[in-house]
């Protein structure tokens, strides 16, 4: 290697303009060969590294560059901790886990000025012997270089090999590649490392994820032919007019003038050539197809993919290079102020997503990126927005051969270097700014991400980075990308925040903007597409009001959503009593943090769905069925399939059980909508039901990758009236009604119902001796705020309901048989609230054992009161009564701002209702509730039905009651259940969405406290 710098300087780590030394220039990732490959093989001139290495943690003061010794190869590094490549030095148990999201980590503690760090400064020293593979050694004898490449790191690196200075290098969200050709010897060999926590880079890398470091992606060798491809980018376009394809490539050759000519093969998915040609090699090889017939676009909803293979050839006709890279051919432009795709409006789908594992924190597996994409297609998720970096390679790969959009971001964010709290801009501080000495780090950055992703076609738009504010140096950036890529938009939020840096983004994006804000862009003459980088902030309990983002799907220019995030950023940790729990920011001891701030996925930390990806499975589908009791519409908004490959089931249900089921075929064409009419045989089951559920579901006809044959899409369903009959039950004849002076109550088959005048209601309900009742049913007026709550000053304002129903007092009472089978009571009850506002909580009962149970809430209208959170009653259960199974909308937990879900009887437990959010907060509601039914593992128990005319109720059953989960702030905090609680609600408040600190539910989903509220429900033992 020429001009090598061949002496480390600490000065780099501050120095803004030094970003690499001795790093070779960016580059394609595609794969070479010194031979001709099988499809999909693996390079044979790279060596893994990967494995363990030795590392020990030391103070940045305590490196000296002048005499390292840990850099000599007969350093001793017995002593060192072993540890694993890749690997977070956190996740070792080597470095405090951290956790901060705007702030800088170091906040409070130091106040370096930038581009300076502060002076309590890890760094590990890591090494590692390897011999290298005969197969790369015969490669650097033959002429070829052998480089060192650190696909992952964080912050900054300095490299040395057998005791020689290779190279430093920062942004470790690109390769950071070295060549070592010289630095190597024949035997062992000994790479040395010196891994910094921060850096001048760590100005530029404040994203809102965990502050973990180390070498966390592969390490490895890569040898280079004496004549080798260096880089190659490909233009593979579609002309959706005409049909064709072709195929333009520019080819970077080192020692050109060493071989004859550069070949290229064509290759289908099944092997046959569909266009070659030959050329003479130049150090700047071009290749053109022109227009190629008979090929299919590449696309997420068809990732047609094709095989291109690079044969590099001598004068004596020998192969000294292959190379080989899978091509997806589409064409992705701004039409008319619209993205398109092969001609086609688009709209994305999408989800932020950051690279993150429970144990390993970035240091994700190949099968953590395949479940992610497996989730996404399976929810309807179309793309994904790479939060806020480059990710691992492999997850490219994975996204073009499934069929996934990317927005590919550059590695950068400094939130905290021009945001105080309370979102106060502070321009003058900004990093990069208009700071001169950030460019050449910046432009850099985005230039890494370029070379390396640029021939993926899932990679559509090329984003600047991630909440820097903005100023000339994204001008800087935004022009480098577009003198590469002049096809490709550009994407950059930042500019919302100074709007003279408007032509720095293509796209009009923004983040949390309200739906009915969004919406004023789109009716005003919208200049650019539109679409939201980050929204429906999804922590905790969330992602309410989805729907009203996805009806903005019906202005052209609104071009869809990155819901945040994909994952809840958690880590396992083991607690002091030999338990593992899942621990969020602060746990660690990390001060300054943002706590539960980290967990915002629409999957839980260890990757199982959370009950509000359901939600997003259903108004994410490009597939929307609207039942009659005639007919099936179906809109199919897929760009280009139609619906003919898939199968949609028909079922009626009545009441909730499936009776009728039917499989059709019906074939809409891409991007149109169809009726088709339907004999529906509802009176074949009208007469034994109160009500019919017609339901369609779309399902997939074969296997895919990503699910098996029959699964399920989408659906649509509607109601129908029954005719069924009321039944009177019989009454027995050995019923008896009792009114003493303490109590009254109702005997009759096998059950006893005792209600107390001094206890304000039911104190016993028996079944052949076994009691339902351990305290009264209690009135309820609170939930367990959910992360949305809190950020919205929802526990604030409506803390009176949090006392409201749990301090009532019983003001009187009115206890009375109505006949010999019948008896009545009616309690009333005042608010513990200023207002004493009366509730009555009435109880009916009769000698068959059934219970009607009517709370009425009257409204009050004076002093304003705070909408309510939740209204009707919670109920302590013996323990083991923890199966329901209920008729409603399911089968996960819904809320009246998120019930886009399937009405049918489903089965859960207290248990799996629960569902594990970082922060302990309201889980578990149903709604839409015609009856459910909570019983022990014989299935005896308590069955709750609406009353006759009354409005479906909502239910919830838990281990825990409101209040310990309110008091919780882990998981693990609650108590080993002793008691079952069942939540019988007339309504409760919707979750929210629009995100996790500001923004209220939105006022439809409220429960307005001047009007009236009535719960009324049978209730039978069985």
């Amino acid at each position: 290697m020429t001009n090598r710098v061949e002496h480390a300087s600490e000065t780099w780590l501050t120095d803004a303009t030094v970003f690499e030394v001795n790093r070779t220039p960016a580059h394609s990732n595609h794969k070479c060969f010194t031979r001709d490959p099988q499809s999909g093989e693996y390079s044979d001139l790279t060596q893994s590294l990967d494995g363990e290495w030795r590392v020990e943690i030391v103070q940045a003061s305590d490196i000296d560059f002048n005499e390292e010794p840990f850099v000599a190869e007969n350093f001793d590094d017995s002593a060192f901790y072993r540890t694993q490549v890749p690997g977070h030095l956190q996740m070792a148990g080597l470095l405090k886990n951290k956790y901060v999201n705007i702030q800088y980590p170091w906040d409070g503690h130091e106040n370096p000025l930038e581009p300076n760090v502060p002076e309590n400064n890890h760094v590990a020293l890591y090494r590692k012997k390897f011999v290298v593979s005969k197969h790369l050694a015969d490669t650097k004898e033959s002429g070829g270089s052998v480089s060192i490449v650190f696909h992952g790191m964080a912050t900054a690196i300095y490299v040395w090999v057998n005791g020689l200075f290779a190279g430093y290098g920062e942004d470790g969200f690109t390769p950071n590649e070295f060549d070592i050709t010289d630095l190597l010897h024949d035997g062992e060999n000994v790479v040395a490392v010196a891994c910094y926590e921060y850096s001048s880079a760590s100005w530029l890398e404040d994203q809102d994820f965990w502050r973990l470091h180390g070498l966390f992606r592969s390490v490895e060798l890569t040898a280079q032919p004496h004549v080798h491809v260096e880089n190659m980018q490909l233009e593979a376009d579609w002309d959706a007019e005409s049909g064709t394809a072709s195929l333009d490539a520019a080819l970077s050759v080192r020692n050109a003038s060493d071989a004859a000519t550069i070949s290229a093969t064509l290759k289908d998915s099944e092997g046959n050539v569909v266009w070659e040609t030959s050329t003479n090699a130049d150090a700047n090889t071009t290749f053109a197809s022109g227009s190629l017939q008979g090929l299919e676009p590449w696309s997420a909803e068809s990732p047609s993919l094709y095989e291109l293979e690079v044969n590099v050839i001598d004068q004596a006709g020998n192969i000294v290079e292959t190379v080989v890279q899978k091509v997806g051919f589409r064409r992705f432009r701004i039409e008319n102020g619209i993205m398109t795709l092969n001609g086609k409006r688009i709209v994305f789908k999408g989800a932020d997503r950051h690279e993150f594992d429970a144990k390993r924190g970035r240091s994700i597996t190949e099968q953590d990126m395949i479940d992610d994409v497996i989730f996404c297609k399976r929810h309807n998720i179309n793309a994904i927005r790479t939060s806020h970096y480059p990710n691992q390679e492999r997850w490219y790969d994975l996204c073009d051969e499934y069929g996934i959009y990317l927005i590919d971001e550059t590695n950068l964010e400094t939130h905290g270097s021009w945001c105080l709290p309370g979102d106060v801009v502070t321009a003058e501080t900004a990093v990069p700014g208009s700071k001169a000495h950030w460019e050449g780090a910046c432009v850099d950055r985005v230039n890494s991400m370029m070379r390396r992703d640029y021939n993926h076609p899932s990679v559509v738009i090329w984003s600047l980075g991630n909440e820097s504010y903005t100023g000339d140096v994204f001008r800087a950036m935004y022009k480098h990308v577009h003198d590469i890529d002049p096809n490709r938009p550009v994407h950059y939020e930042g500019v919302t925040k100074n709007r003279d840096y408007d032509d720095v983004t293509d796209i009009e994006t923004r983040m949390y903007e309200h739906a009915d804000v969004v919406e004023e862009y789109l009716k005003n003459d919208p200049q650019k597409p539109y679409i939201s980088c980050e929204y429906m902030h999804a922590m905790g309990n969330s992602v309410g009001n989805l729907d009203e983002y996805t009806a903005l799907e019906r202005y052209p220019h609104y071009q869809g959503g990155f819901i945040w995030d994909f994952i809840d950023q958690a880590i396992y940790a083991t607690q002091p009593d030999g338990s593992t729990r899942l621990c969020y920011g602060g746990d660690f001891g990390d001060r300054p943090s943002d706590y539960e701030f980290s967990g915002n996925g629409l999957v839980f930390a260890d990757r199982t769905p959370a009950p509000k990806a359901q939600e997003v499975k259903q108004l994410y589908s490009n597939v929307h069925i609207d039942v009659t009791d005639r007919s099936v519409s179906i809109k199919n908004d897929n760009l280009f399939i139609s619906t003919g490959g898939y199968q949609f089931v028909l079922r009626i249900l009545a009441d909730g059980e499936p009776v009728w089921q039917s499989e059709r075929r019906f074939d809409v064409p891409a991007d149109s909508a169809c009726t088709f009419d339907v004999e529906w045989p509802v009176d074949l089951y009208r007469a034994n039901a109160d009500e019919l559920v017609l339901e369609v579901s779309q399902r997939l006809a074969e296997a895919t990758d990503w699910a098996p044959a029959g699964y399920e899409l989408a659906f649509g369903q509607t109601i129908v009236a029954g005719t069924k009959a009321a039944e009177d039950a019989a009454l027995p004849a050995d019923g008896i009604v009792t009114v003493g002076r303490w109590n009254a109550g109702v005997q009759g088959s096998g059950r006893e119902i005792l209600l107390s005048r001094t206890q304000g209601g039911l104190v016993s309900y028996t079944f052949d001796g076994h009691e339902f009742v351990l305290r009264r049913p209690a009135i309820t007026t609170f939930r367990a705020l959910t992360d949305n709550d809190r950020g919205a000053g929802h526990g604030f304002e409506r803390a009176q309901w949090m006392v409201a129903g749990r301090y009532a007092r019983c003001v009187d009472n009115v206890i009375e048989q109505v006949d010999e089978d019948t008896l009545k009571a009616v309690y009333t009850y005042d608010l513990a609230t200023p207002q004493r506002t009366k509730v009555t909580v009435g109880y009916t009962a009769d000698t068959t054992g059934r219970l009607n149970l009517h709370v009425e809430y009257p409204g009050e209208s004076s002093g304003e009161l705070p909408t309510i959170p939740a209204f009707g009653i919670e109920w302590t259960l013996p323990v083991q009564y923890s199966n329901l199974r209920f008729f409603g909308a399911g089968p996960e937990e819904t809320y009246q701002d998120r019930k886009h879900a399937k009405l049918g009887v489903w089965s859960t437990d207290a248990f799996k209702d629960h569902a594990p959010y970082l922060m302990p907060q309201e889980t578990g509601n149903h709604e839409e509730v015609r009856w459910a039914e909570i019983t022990d593992e014989n299935g005896h128990g308590l069955r709750v039905s609406r009353a006759n005319g009354a409005a479906p109720f909502a239910v919830s059953l838990q281990p825990y009651s409101s209040f310990m989960i309110e008091e919780a702030q882990h998981q693990d905090e609650l108590p080993a259940p002793k008691h079952m609680f069942l939540r019988v609600l007339a309504a409760q408040m919707g979750v929210g969405g629009d995100d996790s600190w500001m923004s209220p539910v939105h006022s439809q989903y409220h429960i307005p406290a001047d009007q009236p509220i009535s719960l009324d429900v049978n209730l039978e033992l069985i």
